[in-house]
Parts: structure tokens; C-alpha cells; sequence
């Protein structure tokens, strides 16, 4: 299970940090991530890692703005946002991948927390 948190309304230009809480004992050997969605629209790929943080992977459109990161002893995964514009306006969801084929694939993943809102005012 997830749980996601930390959204909210932010400024063009501002800083947010989500967060997400996982239960289960598999956490630590999963690849996590974070998605996005805006009404209308397709949920899309912002963010992974791998199991131990190793390797990272971000959508060109978030690349050097945001960092995800993970605390595998905490169960912890976290995405840290920074220079938000307008566009990154959506609802955020954290992501367990079941199978790692493509780190884009929403059909790759197995478990997704809540959603939480991002709102950047210009």
C-alpha cells in the first residue's frame, strides 16, 4: 500500500516536496516512481529509481528540476520539485513497479498510492 503526501499550492518558480509512504516488506527490492495526470489526459512518467537508488530516470521535461530519491529503511520514496512552472500543475501518484520492462509504461506498474495535488500559480 501507498501513501502519498505533500502536495499542494505553490508559486511559478517555487519548490514542493512530495512524499510517499509504503507498506510491505518487498519495498526495498522494488523499483518506485512517480506519475502524473491532468484531467483529460493520460497519466504520464515524471520520475524512477531502482531498488537501492542506484540509477535514476526522469521525462525530459523535469530533467534538472526535480530529484526523486528513496529511504528503503524508512519505506520511504520522495520527490523533491524545484523551479515549478505552470505546466507541472497535476495530480501526482506514486508507483511500485511489478515488472520493469519501461520505466513509461503504466501497465509496468503494480500498486499505486493516492494522488496528490500540485497546483503552480503563474
Amino acid at each position: 500500500q501507498l501513501q502519498a503526501c505533500g502536495g499542494g499550492l505553490v508559486q511559478d518558480g517555487g519548490s514542493l516536496r512530495l512524499s510517499c509512504a509504503a507498506s510491505g516488506r518487498t519495498f526495498s527490492s522494488i523499483a518506485m516512481g512517480w506519475f502524473r495526470q491532468t484531467p483529460g489526459k493520460v497519466r504520464e512518467f515524471v520520475a524512477g529509481l531502482t531498488w537501492n537508488g542506484g540509477s535514476t530516470y526522469y521525462a525530459d521535461s523535469v530533467k534538472g528540476r526535480f530529484t526523486i530519491s528513496r529511504d528503503n529503511a524508512a519505506n520511504m520514496v520522495y520527490l523533491q520539485m524545484t523551479s515549478l512552472k505552470p505546466e507541472d500543475t497535476a495530480t501526482y501518484y506514486c508507483a511500485a513497479y511489478r515488472i520493469l520492462r519501461n520505466w513509461y509504461s503504466t501497465g509496468d506498474i503494480g500498486s499505486w498510492g493516492q494522488g496528490t495535488q500540485v497546483t503552480v500559480s503563474s
